[in-house]
């Protein structure tokens, strides 16, 4: 990551005058309270599920990458089948290979409505990146970016049954799913962090890789979109999340609406006693922002390729960053747990707003009786051995 100071301003206000916000149904509070379970297990920094296995060092182009790359593959084949995975590759040199090329990989997992083709469809657009520093050796980056990805993974999960239910209704009604179709698709981007130290060309390599192909890649005539750029509807950039106590501005004046309306969630998830975590202030606390308050910057990140090519950023990065930035202390044990299930719910429930799914969620009761006969079984299979 790195800070940019200039033209943010002019960019967010001749954007503006060509974007409108969505019109989003707002979340009941039942619904909230239906948003799903974050198990602990799944984020236990040695034996979760979801975070555990990201926690090794995964510098672009080694074997610790492609175990990762194995761990998010196999658990959208097992878990969500009915999510597409695309894998969009390419290769580069770097300042420390010399000619050696290296490659990069991004996996991109995508949720479409059913009878729909890939250029009407529209996606809401979820992104973290999954490559840790070249340096230090032996570096993690738990904030940076494996809780993240984990995290991303939880909402994938969580949004699954309530958007078959929406399609499902939908079909047995009549609906025209064909009038504005929304998906989510996930990418997960290799090649963020520099490999000596931050350029236009020594970093963001994946992002600018994807960003270049997709806008390249045209979808059939008559398409709602011309696109997979065009296709994005918001572009939610993860990044640098799970310290205590983060504080995250609202960088774009284009995008200030969705990030209050993720504030919003987040201040009545705390009102409504669904968070862990007890920081000082919320997460997001700069909702409603006038215009006079922008133009103060922006941190360079996988957004910047897609952003100058006029996708919609919401980018959800703490400043100041965490004290661990960068260092061998980004590990595991530094991670706050609640902070990491919090931006779990947090970011679930903004993608169930946006899905309008949030009248499809299992009941919490359900939900409840779920997680017991889970926990019964476990403790069964613990009681044999």
């Amino acid at each position: 990551m790195f800070l940019h100071t200039k033209g943010l301003f002019a960019l967010g206000v001749l954007l503006s005058f060509a974007y409108t916000a969505v019109a989003l149904t707002t979340l009941t509070d039942e619904e909230l309270r239906n948003i799903p379970h974050v198990p602990n297990e799944d984020f236990d920094i040695n034996t979760g599920g979801l975070l555990a296995p990201i926690l090794i060092p995964r510098v672009s182009g080694t074997e610790g990458a492609f175990k990762v790359q194995q761990h998010f593959v196999e658990f959208f084949r097992t878990q969500l089948p009915e999510w597409e995975i695309i894998f969009q590759n390419s290769t580069s040199t770097t300042p420390v290979t010399g000619n050696t090329q290296v490659p990069f990989t991004n996996l991109i997992f995508r949720r479409d409505p059913p009878d729909t083709q890939a250029g009407d469809v529209g996606r809401l657009t979820l992104v973290a990146h999954y490559d840790s520093k070249y340096s230090p050796t032996g570096f993690i980056g738990a904030t940076d970016s494996a809780a993240p990805c984990a995290i991303l993974m939880h909402v994938a999960r969580s949004i699954e049954q309530a958007l078959k239910a929406k399609w499902a209704a939908m079909q047995e009604s009549g609906d025209d799913m064909l009038e504005n179709p929304e998906g989510v698709q996930i990418l997960l981007l290799d090649g963020e962090e520099a490999f000596k130290s931050w350029t236009a060309t020594d970093s963001l390599y994946g992002a600018r890789s994807l960003a270049e192909q997709w806008e390249t890649d045209f979808h059939p005539a008559m398409s709602n979109y011309r696109t997979p750029l065009d296709s994005i509807s918001l572009f939610v950039l993860l990044d640098l999340l799970g310290s205590a106590n983060p504080f995250i501005p609202s960088y774009f004046l284009t995008t200030n609406w969705a990030y209050t309306n993720m504030g919003n969630l987040e201040k009545r998830m705390r009102d409504l006693d669904l968070l862990e975590s007890k920081p000082p202030k919320q997460f997001m606390p700069e909702t409603g922002l006038q215009s006079k308050h922008f133009g103060r910057g922006y941190i360079e990140d996988d957004h910047v390729p897609f952003m100058k090519r006029g996708v919609e950023i919401l980018h959800l990065i703490p400043s100041p960053f965490p004290q661990v930035w960068h260092k061998m202390d980004d590990d595991g044990e530094h991670l706050d747990l609640p902070t990491v299930r919090d931006w779990a719910r947090i970011v679930t429930a903004f993608t169930v707003e946006w899905l309008d799914i949030g009248t499809h969620l299992p009941k919490r009761a359900a939900q409840a009786a779920k997680r017991s006969v889970t926990t019964e079984a476990s403790d069964s299979k613990r009681t044999e051995l």
